[in-house]
């Protein structure tokens, strides 16, 4: 049995962890983690004219930069608000808010089961009876909720993918040592999350928060990038081009409400600059931010891509302080 099959025995004194502990639960292909720099230095020009913001998230997915925001900004966080159109995310979020000891139990059951097989061949069998368990379970949240966390630390890449069934069917993940309950992490997060109302709707639906105080943060589905680069349908329904078009409509909406945005997509554009999003957000401040792509069916596709940053900057002149 592997170390970590105890990790989750720690008491609650562990929720008295640091504010080092909130960083994401989830393991998530096209986290933000890699664009956090350049997303902070967005962040750090919109603290120049405010004091208190209020953060909203509408596309929080894994939360890498939720939980940034609220480790290193919760100071000056008056009030956050997170979506996903993923009941099940959206769920998970809120049993770590409101259930953390109860989460805990069922992922060190989870844990203990699974490192009491020593070979692949039967941590794979017992990965994909969890899997069918999880597609089949309704209405337990907590137990979905660490069903998803297992699977999440034992899939392919930490990938979140879809069938045309809504089925989750992301592949072993063949790891030696996965860390299936991260105890501490869980209940950092269920602290930080007290401030943040968690919401299961589409973005459309958060133009109510819009205000001058407001920070949007967009992660919708990426763009693909290529035929081969679309790996994670991460909702049945899809994300497409008429999806994008009715989030610039949203970001405009934000923009004439004296909100600020910066939206994170994927860079389609050709040697000449000319591509779908600076057409699309013509007006709007576009950059190219380096990231690194993990996730490709070829090995060639992997390696320094460029992603793109698109804000309302000027609205920041407008709002600034006297």
């Amino acid at each position: 049995m592997g170390a970590n099959a105890y990790f989750c025995s720690m008491t609650t004194a562990a929720s008295k962890e640091s504010a080092a502990g909130i960083k994401p639960f989830l393991k998530w292909a096209g986290g933000k983690t890699q664009l956090l720099p350049a997303i902070e230095t967005k962040v750090q020009q919109l603290l120049r004219s405010k004091e208190t913001i209020q953060f909203v998230e509408p596309f929080v997915g894994s939360g890498a930069v939720l939980f940034f925001m609220l480790r290193k900004y919760g100071r000056h966080i008056r009030q956050a608000t997170i979506n996903d159109v993923n009941p099940v995310l959206a769920d998970c979020y809120r049993t770590i808010r409101y259930n953390p000891q109860e989460l805990i139990k069922e992922l060190s059951a989870l844990e203990k089961d699974y490192f009491t097989y020593t070979s692949e061949d039967d941590r794979k069998a017992f990965f994909l009876e969890k899997r069918t368990a999880f597609n089949a379970l309704a209405g337990d949240a907590v137990q979905k909720s660490a069903l998803l966390l297992f699977l999440n630390k034992t899939c392919f890449n930490g990938l979140y993918r879809v069938n045309a069934k809504g089925n989750f069917n992301v592949p072993f993940g063949r790891y030696a040592n996965p860390t299936i309950c991260n105890a501490p992490v869980i209940l950092a997060n269920s602290e930080a999350l007290q401030k943040v109302e968690i919401l299961n709707t589409d973005f459309s639906e958060m133009e109510a928060l819009i205000a001058p105080d407001t920070f949007f943060y967009l992660d919708p589905p990426y763009k693909p990038i290529s035929a081969t680069s679309s790996f994670n349908a991460y909702a049945k329904e899809g994300f497409g081009d008429a999806d994008q078009e009715r989030l610039k409509a949203f970001c405009d909406k934000v923009n004439a409400g004296g909100a600020y945005f910066v939206q994170s997509n994927s860079d389609n554009s050709d040697s000449e600059g000319n591509g779908f999003f600076q057409e699309l957000y013509k007006g709007y401040n576009i950059e190219q931010v380096k990231a690194k792509r993990a996730i490709n069916a070829k090995g060639s596709g992997r390696g320094a891509v460029f992603e793109l940053l698109i804000s309302n900057d000027d609205v920041l002149h407008v709002n600034s302080k006297p």
